[in-house]
This record gives C-alpha cells, sequence and structure tokens, in this order.
C-alpha cells in the first residue's frame, strides 16, 4: 500500500543522512572530532618546518649601546648567518628591565622570540613591588651565553684614584656622590650597592634605562663614581676620558690587568660578576629550546666571538637549559638576600 502524505513526513531517510538524524548528539561529537583532527593535522604540519623558518626577534630590555645591546648584537649577527634567517635585536628599555621581558614573558611560545636575560632578570624580583610576569615559571631558560666583571670608575675631574679615595671622600661627603646605574637591580646597580653595603658609605644612585643612556653623564662628569661593565668603557679607558680604579671580580682581568681587584685595594671578601644569558617564553617546544640552545654552543664557542669578548674584558660562556634554570634560581636567592640586607627600596622610576 503506498504511504500517505502522514508516513512520508515521519519517514527518515536512509545511509548516512538517516544515521545523523536518528542519531544527531553522537554524530556531533564525531564531526567534532573530526575537525579537530583536522586541525591538529594542520598545526602538526606546520611544526613541522624546520626552525627558525622565519625572522627572529632578540629582545634586549635595554637601551642600545650598553653591554646587554652589544652581546645581543653580536650573538644575533652569528646566528642571522647560521641560520640564514634575520636576528633583528629589538631594545625595550625602561623599568628597569621589566618592560622588555613583560614583553617577552607574553610572545607566542614558538621560539621567534628571544629575551637578553641579565642580573636584572634575577634581582627585579626583590627589587619591585610587584612583576607582571613571573621570573621562573613564565620563561625557559636557554643558556647562559657570558660573564664578565665590572669596573669602578670614576671621572677625571675628581680627585678619586683608589677604592680608598673613593670610601674616605663618601664617608666625609656623605650623600654628596652620584653614582650613575644602569637600572635598578641591574649589574652596574647591585655592584655598587655591594660595595656601600660592605664599606658603610653613603652614596645615592641616578638610575637609567641601561648603560648606554647612563654613558653620556658618566663622560660629562654630571654622575661619579660608577661601576660599568668592562665592555662599555673600556675605549673611554684608554682615551683618559673615565678613570678605572678597581675590578670588582676575585681575580685581576685580563683585559685591564693594572687595575686591583676591589677586594686587594681595601675591601676583603668583594665579588661581584655579571652575565648575560638567553630565554624563550614558557611552552616553547623543547625540539625549539634545545636547537637555540645548541647553536649558541656553537655561535659562544666560535673563536671570533670568543676573542673579540675576552678584548673587552668578558668571557663568552655556554650551559644546559637546565644548568642555567639553576643558575637563574641561585641568583634569585643570593641578590634577595643581599637586597633585604641593604634595604634596597622599590626604585623610583627610571631616567
Amino acid at each position: 500500500m503506498p504511504r500517505t502524505g502522514r508516513d512520508l513526513r515521519g519517514a527518515r531517510p536512509a545511509g548516512f543522512a538517516g544515521a545523523l538524524l536518528a542519531h544527531p548528539t553522537r554524530w556531533r561529537r564525531i564531526l567534532a572530532a573530526l575537525v579537530g583532527a583536522a586541525c591538529l593535522a594542520a598545526l602538526s604540519a606546520g611544526a613541522a618546518e624546520p626552525y627558525p623558518s622565519k625572522p627572529v626577534r632578540f629582545i634586549v630590555p635595554f637601551a642600545p649601546g650598553g653591554t646587554n645591546d652589544i652581546v645581543a648584537r653580536l650573538a644575533g649577527a652569528k646566528l642571522s648567518a647560521m641560520w640564514n634567517q634575520s636576528v633583528v635585536v629589538d631594545n625595550r628599555a625602561g623599568a628597569s628591565g621589566m618592560i622588555g621581558t613583560d614583553v617577552a614573558a607574553k610572545a607566542r611560545p614558538d621560539g621567534y622570540t628571544l629575551l637578553m636575560t641579565n642580573i636584572n632578570f634575577a634581582t627585579n624580583a626583590s627589587m619591585m613591588a610587584k612583576l607582571p610576569y613571573d621570573t621562573v615559571k613564565d620563561f625557559e631558560p636557554v643558556s647562559l651565553i657570558a660573564t664578565s666583571p665590572t669596573v669602578l670608575v670614576t671621572h677625571p675631574s675628581l680627585p678619586l684614584k683608589s677604592v680608598q679615595d673613593v670610601i674616605a671622600y663618601a664617608k666625609a661627603n656623605p650623600g654628596k656622590l652620584t653614582y650613575s646605574t644602569s637600572g635598578a637591580g641591574s649589574t652596574t646597580h647591585i655592584a655598587m650597592e655591594l660595595l656601600v653595603y660592605m664599606t658603610g658609605i653613603q652614596m645615592v644612585p641616578v638610575h637609567y634605562k641601561g648603560g648606554g643612556a647612563a654613558l653620556p653623564d658618566l663622560l660629562a662628569g654630571r654622575v661619579s663614581p660608577a661601576f660599568a661593565t668592562i665592555l662599555s668603557v673600556a675605549p673611554h679607558l684608554e682615551a683618559g676620558r673615565l678613570r678605572g680604579i678597581a675590578v670588582s671580580s676575585s681575580k685581576r682581568s685580563a683585559a685591564l690587568p693594572a687595575l686591583p681587584t676591589v677586594a686587594e685595594a681595601g675591601v676583603p671578601g668583594y665579588e661581584f660578576i655579571g652575565w648575560w644569558g638567553v630565554a624563550v617564553a614558557a611552552g616553547t617546544p623543547q625540539a625549539i629550546v634545545k636547537k637555540i640552545n645548541a647553536d649558541l654552543n656553537k655561535v659562544m664557542t666560535d673563536p671570533d666571538v670568543k676573542n673579540r669578548l675576552a678584548k673587552e674584558g668578558a668571557e663568552a660562556a655556554h650551559t644546559t637549559p637546565a644548568e642555567y634554570r639553576t643558575f637563574i634560581r641561585a641568583e634569585v636567592a643570593k641578590w634577595n638576600k643581599v637586597i633585604k640586607a641593604a634595604n634596597l627600596a622599590p626604585p623610583e622610576v627610571a631616567r
């Protein structure tokens, strides 16, 4: 008997369409799974591209011209040649390195944004009232790449020719000497605060957005004395625009062999070494982290890089990602104790 119109309206189509109508919820789940699988396949295909397949940004959270910038540009140029991709140094200065570091923390975790890290990376957790990122959780450490002592320098117009001269002058004129730093909690700041803490003298820090930004005032004698990286002031010491007094390491520097250590010059136990390294955003695939680490190892063991750094008083370095993570955590703990003991308050806004 032929079906009535009512029968036809109630009937379900056969095949796939019929099954879809009979079990709509189950089929929606299946379709969603298929779409998800297609998306994952597309992502996997993209991830399979050799790294790097496009330009890489190298964030330096300080102004151009300082040691962070110098080391980043040296390493970046070598990586660019090795990768056949541009490595673009991006100076994001301000807030003692926090601005650029925050940009790197929030970057896509794909290895295409590198961050130059230094002692600020470790000290900001103690120096600042609040950070917009987590120093440990928001980054994947890649490698330590360089270390260097700092050098205590003065402007030639001041009658300060030794560490003891600085101490005596500061004690006779408390608060009169103003010293420049490359940012609160930076290499140059902590080196001086350690001297202040160990000798009981009083000096006023003037914070800048990096060593390069501080240098003009230091050369003009508007701030003095200062601890500076050998890399940034060596030409000025040679030209007599600045006077070298002592180095911060426990041993004399091969770049400035005539200068005593601060410990030799009358402050027993004083020692400070600056450092620089590379990190990427947390969640970056480990294969990419290992790739960057391996290539940085080639860069920092390149005789040309080692010689260029050594001439300026720095030493090339390399670690595994795990070793650098351990190093950073130890630095955070170490300088937290010094900062608290020296009663260093959160800084004013950097110049």
